[in-house]
């Protein structure tokens, strides 16, 4: 398994994972949202391969402003989930959001079908907002502090 930079020929193998896991646990509109994403603001984004192809992608955004880095856009592929592959690139990101930028808080945004496994990561919730990226898809806004957070390293 190996984490690297999201390039754009990688766009539609990303776009497949987040297919592959809707609507178990996202939208149907969120791939839209996704592609937006990926075009625009992509610059921290990143995949995990393994044997040459996309199982796995993630990303970072930044808010200097806030003190604040988000993880955004997490997708496993439904085979390889299960298999530590969503916490090694947690990890990875929050080692890269250390080498980047001071901030006090790390953000997930996610849904009531995943905030169990941030929860694992050492967020919490500090929010919920009902039918938020769509009907019975509710936001789970989660915080950690960045000091809580110890890197593993990830292979």
């Amino acid at each position: 398994m190996m984490i690297r930079a999201y390039q754009p020929t990688d766009k539609e193998a990303v776009l497949q994972l987040i297919r592959l896991n809707t609507p178990e646990y996202f939208a149907p509109a969120e791939e839209a949202e996704l592609s937006l994403y990926l075009d625009e603001d992509s610059r921290y984004y990143f995949v995990v391969e393994e044997d040459g192809k996309i199982i796995g992608a993630g990303g970072i955004n930044f808010f200097p402003e806030e003190s604040l880095a988000r993880i955004s856009w997490d997708l496993i592929h439904p085979d390889h989930q299960g298999r530590g592959i969503g916490g090694k690139l947690t990890q990875f990101r929050i080692a890269e959001i250390k080498k980047r930028t001071p901030v006090t808080e790390v953000q997930v945004r996610t849904s009531q079908l995943v905030y169990k496994f941030y929860e694992k990561q050492g967020f919490e919730v500090q929010n919920i907002v009902k039918d938020f990226w769509a009907p019975d898809y509710h936001l789970y806004d989660m915080r950690s502090l960045y000091s809580k957070h110890k890197i593993h390293k990830v292979n």
